[in-house]
């Protein structure tokens, strides 16, 4: 049964992620020349440029949109790099999970918006939305919690702890709705709020998240948000090139 948030006024309901013009920068008439940005920023980071070089290159090229740029730079990555973090995608999980908090549920309520993410080279599902620092609870937030917990909920896990940004705003009401959402829970949850959730998930192992950075540094990570979108957003807009 789904149990009411107790918060004194109800989240906005918004499009997390929504750009007006995601329909034509993500839709068939520039999935050629998105599809050629792709094969030539890898081909690029294969050669060792970096992908601040090769993005604004491959993009004036291609006379792209900042958003299909940001799009390309967050969805491509070198042969090494897809090779080393498939390496590590775990295929089950169990222990203590590790949460990147954050970059999980904006995903999630991204999806839920029918707002586009993109697949990455390394089979991670990104969003655009960007988070700056600033965030707010929406109409989504809720339904993307609960996602994660009834996934991991699957597994024999002995537990999850979700790791949220301190800095960023609002995470304190954030940790209060994944505290209440988790309460009856068959494992413990903790929520955290640390100064840089990042650095706290290098070396570790279960991780979720699909930062990259936090991918190429973890022990093991577990491709949560792709398994839940495909199986409990199946109209989520999933741009692949």
């Amino acid at each position: 049964m789904s149990r009411p948030l107790n918060t004194e006024k109800s989240p906005a309901a918004v499009r997390r992620g929504y750009h007006p013009d995601d329909g034509r920068f993500f839709g068939p008439g520039d999935r050629d020349k998105m599809t050629r940005g792709a094969a030539e920023i890898r081909y690029l980071l294969d050669r060792g440029y970096r992908a601040e070089t090769a993005v604004p290159f491959v993009g004036n090229h291609h006379l792209l949109s900042e958003r299909q740029r940001t799009a390309l730079m967050r969805m491509t990555a070198s042969s090494a790099e897809t090779a080393s973090r498939r390496d590590r995608e775990l295929c089950e999980l169990s222990g203590t999970v590790l949460i990147d908090g954050f970059n999980t549920i904006i995903t999630l309520e991204v999806a839920l918006s029918g707002s586009v993410v993109i697949a990455g080279d390394d089979g991670a599902i990104r969003d655009l939305a960007g988070l700056h620092g600033t965030y707010r609870l929406v109409d989504k937030t809720t339904v993307a919690v609960d996602l994660i917990l009834k996934a991991l909920a699957t597994w024999p896990i002995d537990g999850a702890r979700f790791l949220l940004d301190r800095p960023v705003s609002n995470s304190g009401r954030l940790k209060t709705l994944i505290r209440e959402r988790a309460a009856g829970q068959p494992y413990p949850v903790e929520v955290e709020l640390l100064p840089s959730p990042d650095a706290a998930l290098y070396g570790q192992s279960p991780v979720i998240s699909s930062d990259s950075g936090v991918l190429d540094r973890c022990g093991g990570w577990f491709n949560l948000n792709r398994r839940i979108i495909e199986e409990d957003i199946p109209g989520a807009f999933v741009y692949r090139v």
